[in-house]
């Protein structure tokens, strides 16, 4: 099996333009993250996937492989898709985050393990919830699990509902699971998702992930227990320099 990893990269950012350049440590986000991804021992190649030149000649400045790719892209996966009708030779695409640094490179090859099931198209990563404040943080995306690992719905909001019980027992009572941002595609199925158009369910949650479950596509998960740090705005990234830079 011949796998890709495909960083989407993008300049534009509501919260925090520009974040795949800035320094972190002596090294832009984007090079942090590429370099990371370059350790997982299941990736046959890495290619970061930008719209902006900037990020382009700043990835070709420290050799790693960049493609340009259309601005007008309204995800990674989309992104991603473009990649890969470029290209030829991959049996399953690696749709990674460019904004966790210090991603670990067994989360993508647990991810790619999730193909050795001849069944498996999509496939994602979720972490249990340990902490109540994830729970109940709707930026922190929730997913039920079938007896397979299979996605049954993702939700903002605390899903499984336990009745009868108060929120704070819930975890003591029932297994509950964070979405890691991490995706996996069969190389067919990637060229047939980034064709549907966006559903209701897509649009209520603003998951992108519901879209797929919506047209009967099957996501197979894995559990990770690793604690991800995504840098979405600048006090994100104070927050990282503090953990990593600073005594």
């Amino acid at each position: 099996m011949k796998v890709i990893g495909i960083i989407p990269a993008r300049y534009e950012s509501t919260r925090f333009p520009g974040k795949p350049l800035v320094d972190i440590g002596g090294l832009s986000m984007i090079q942090r993250v590429y370099n990371q991804v370059k350790h997982a021992s299941s990736l046959s190649e890495v290619v970061v996937a930008t719209d902006d030149q900037r990020i382009f000649d700043h990835v070709k400045s420290f050799a790693g492989n960049v493609v340009m790719t259309n601005k007008d892209h309204q995800s990674g996966t989309d992104r991603c898709a473009e990649v890969i009708n470029s290209i030829s030779g991959f049996d399953v695409a690696i749709n990674i985050q460019g904004d966790e640094p210090f991603i670990d490179p067994q989360q993508i090859d647990l991810l790619v393990s999730c193909f050795g099931k001849p069944e498996t198209s999509i496939a994602t990563l979720v972490r249990p919830i340990t902490e109540l404040a994830d729970l109940e943080n709707v930026n922190k995306p929730k997913v039920v699990l079938n007896h397979n690992n299979e996605a049954l719905y993702f939700s903002r909001q605390p899903i499984p509902y336990f009745r009868g019980l108060n929120i704070s027992e819930w975890l003591s009572n029932a297994p509950y699971y964070n979405h890691i941002g991490i995706y996996g595609y069969k190389i067919d199925v990637l060229k047939e998702i980034a064709k549907l158009p966006i559903s209701k369910l897509e649009t209520t949650e603003s998951l992108e992930q519901l879209r797929w479950l919506d047209n009967g596509y099957k996501i197979q998960t894995a559990i990770s227990n690793h604690i991800n740090d995504a840098i979405d705005t600048p006090e994100d990234l104070e927050t990282i320099l503090k953990k990593y830079f600073r005594s």
